[in-house]
């Protein structure tokens, strides 16, 4: 069997991974994130991606790697991870009542090859009050998660609907991971 590793340190996107079937290693790629402010949000995701795989690519050459980067969008600026409190209010706030577009990209490295995939999914908020806000931030789940909120506990209270995949808002896509790994020549 080959090795697979998943360099992230989520543990989202560690227990999505185990829904493959799959055995694979977590290597953090301890990567310092800078997005890259000049390219369309869809680019810079993938850039960051594929620097993460990379980041562990470079020690484990034999293995499969595959970093992965997820973003939200609105009106086409990306919404990182708050800062603090305040600044996951005014994520919260702009989100209220809106579409916008969770991005994932996800990038696999093996040797000299590499490829990287995005999927993205339109996720609708209904209207939120203040307190619906404050709330949510009060339960501390905003503080680590791209946009002020995760869909997968009580950031499901915040989400009207959804069109795409579920997966790719929790952080990878697995359903298009399992394509691309055996495209990519992945044998388990």
């Amino acid at each position: 069997m080959e090795r697979l590793i998943l360099a992230s340190s989520s543990p989202r996107r560690k227990e999505l991974l185990k829904l493959l079937g799959i055995p694979f290693a977590v290597i953090e790629s301890n990567l310092e994130e800078r997005l890259d402010e000049e390219a369309e949000p869809e680019k810079a995701i993938q850039k960051l991606a594929f620097q993460k795989a990379f980041h562990v690519a470079e020690r484990y050459k034999d293995a499969y790697v595959i970093g992965a980067d997820t973003a939200v969008i609105l009106e086409n600026r990306i919404l990182g991870k708050p800062k603090d409190r305040r600044d996951a209010y005014y994520m919260l706030k702009s989100l209220s009542g809106k579409t916008h577009t969770v991005l994932t990209a996800v990038s696999i490295i093996h040797g000299e090859k590499h490829t990287t995939f995005s999927e993205s999914t339109k996720v609708t908020f209904w209207p939120l009050s203040d307190d619906e806000i404050l709330e949510y931030i009060e339960t501390n789940e905003p503080m680590d998660k791209a946009g002020a909120y995760g869909i997968q506990r009580f950031g499901s209270l915040l989400v009207k609907k959804i069109d795409g995949d579920y997966f790719t808002v929790v952080g990878l896509p697995v359903s298009r991971l399992y394509r691309e790994l055996k495209n990519f020549g992945f044998h388990w």
